[in-house]
């Protein structure tokens, strides 16, 4: 199917300009900037003029909970969602059940996702105290190793000091660490519950999963990754006090060890506990608002070079409680790009700089194999978007949980059309199950 996308703002590559883009099957053949393509021999014109184009977004970090917790989520409908928020590619994170901590568990998932996922997906390798001999080391299709420094989540808690050193020595594959110190997080849930009862309220949450407990914790990650090389990527920044361990990244250089940046501590601060309860409940906790500010400023100056949404549905009932009993994570996929573009409306970053993070930037640190980019011979991953209000409601939530801590707010921008590789998958904001998404390779010959 040949399809021209006239007439557009097409923002790529630093840059934003009129251009158009022509797709050839599921390849962009071309990219024009300037004078507006007329229409020729093409199976579909799509009118952008009062659009921007930029590449799909690449979610590094979400948990679309398949197998063994599809109570909450799965792969096809979040999938879904990540499509109607623009999302073309999505890395899922190895706490499933069971945990992606074998070959055959890892096999099992890239079959779920051939049948199912509407866009392209790509899985983690879990290490554990016990895996390490297990962890892949040149495959192409692992993008790299989830590591938890700082977890509750069953075996997947590496707290071996010897292990945790091999594996810093000897990984191939890029590192993606949750730092939390878990010593740390215990003594202060001991002292809460000593104080508050069993439960304690949800507005203690950033005083359990404190800054200390994160400092502490990535300071170590990173210390290790500096003495071995190691080729590191810290999930969820949350303090101010984490920042000042990354060097900024430039267009000329990209450091060896990295941060990212998910949604949840971008928007929300510890005075939304108040109103928004459980519900902006997610570990490492959101902080105070010095923490987001601090990390806003790091999307323009370097330091985080990655953002992502660390999507993690559970059911209502299962956030029901306090810092203890209620369940931590949120579903952000379908709302991660109209979120950004906010903050691009309020000054945070440019435009431009907004699709280094959510696009070219993923593609860069994990190598992805044709994708990330408007450029021709990319795989056709394109997301076209317009300024339109629009006010969330509950029945515009596609992820299977039905919720989101963004409800009743109104955006100022609206994905109308998603295209991931050629397959027009959203029409006019129309979901169109089309086709399925594809495997992502990494590391491939150029």
């Amino acid at each position: 199917m040949n399809i021209l996308i006239a007439d557009a703002t097409i923002v790529n590559e630093g840059r934003s300009f009129i251009g158009a883009v022509v797709i050839e099957g599921d390849t962009i053949r071309q990219v024009t900037e300037g004078q507006v393509m007329q229409r020729g021999d093409y199976d579909l014109v799509v009118n952008a003029h009062d659009c921007v184009v930029m590449p799909g977004v690449i979610d590094t970090h979400v948990h679309f909970r398949e197998p063994g917790l599809t109570h909450k989520a799965d792969i096809a409908s979040e999938s879904q969602a990540a499509a109607m928020g623009g999302v073309t590619s999505f890395f899922d994170m190895p706490n499933t059940v069971p945990q992606t901590t074998s070959r055959e568990a890892l096999e099992e998932k890239w079959r779920i996702a051939s049948e199912t996922s509407h866009v392209n997906h790509a899985f983690f390798f879990g290490a554990t105290n016990d895996n390490i001999d297990l962890l892949p080391q040149d495959d192409p299709r692992v993008p790299g190793i989830k590591l938890f420094m700082g977890s509750s989540t069953g075996n997947m808690l590496v707290d071996n000091a010897q292990t945790l050193r091999r594996l810093f020595q000897t990984a191939k594959l890029p590192l993606m660490a949750h730092c939390e110190d878990t010593a740390i997080i215990n003594r202060n849930m001991a002292a809460a519950k000593q104080r508050w009862g069993d439960d304690p309220d949800v507005t203690h949450h950033p005083e359990i999963r404190s800054r200390e407990a994160c400092l502490s914790s990535t300071s170590l990650a990173v210390r290790l990754a500096r003495e071995y090389g190691t080729r590191l990527h810290v999930a969820h920044l949350s303090t101010a006090d984490e920042l000042a361990l990354f060097e900024p990244a430039t267009e000329q250089r990209q450091p060896r060890i990295t941060a990212e940046a998910v949604l949840a501590h971008l928007l929300f601060t510890d005075n939304d506990y108040a109103d928004k309860g459980t519900w902006v409940k997610c570990n490492p906790s959101v902080k105070t608002s010095a923490d987001r500010a601090a990390l806003r400023r790091a999307l323009s100056d370097g330091r985080i070079f990655t953002v992502a949404t660390d999507h993690a549905p559970h059911t209502l009932a299962e956030k029901e409680g306090g810092c203890a009993k209620a369940a931590s994570g949120m579903p952000m996929v379908q709302f991660s790009l109209v979120a950004m573009l906010d903050l691009v409306d309020q000054g945070v970053l440019t435009l431009e700089r907004m699709v280094g993070l959510m696009c070219h930037h993923p593609s860069r640190l994990f190598d992805i194999h044709r994708r990330g980019f408007l450029r021709q011979g990319q795989k056709a991953d394109i997301t076209i978007v317009r300024r339109q209000p629009w006010t969330l409601r509950q029945s515009d939530i596609v992820s299977k949980c039905g919720w989101s801590p963004l409800l009743g707010h109104t955006f100022g921008w609206q994905v109308v059309h998603t295209f991931c590789n050629g397959v027009h998958i959203v029409d006019n904001g129309q979901f169109q199950p089309l086709a399925r998404g594809e495997q992502l390779l990494f590391r491939m010959p150029k």
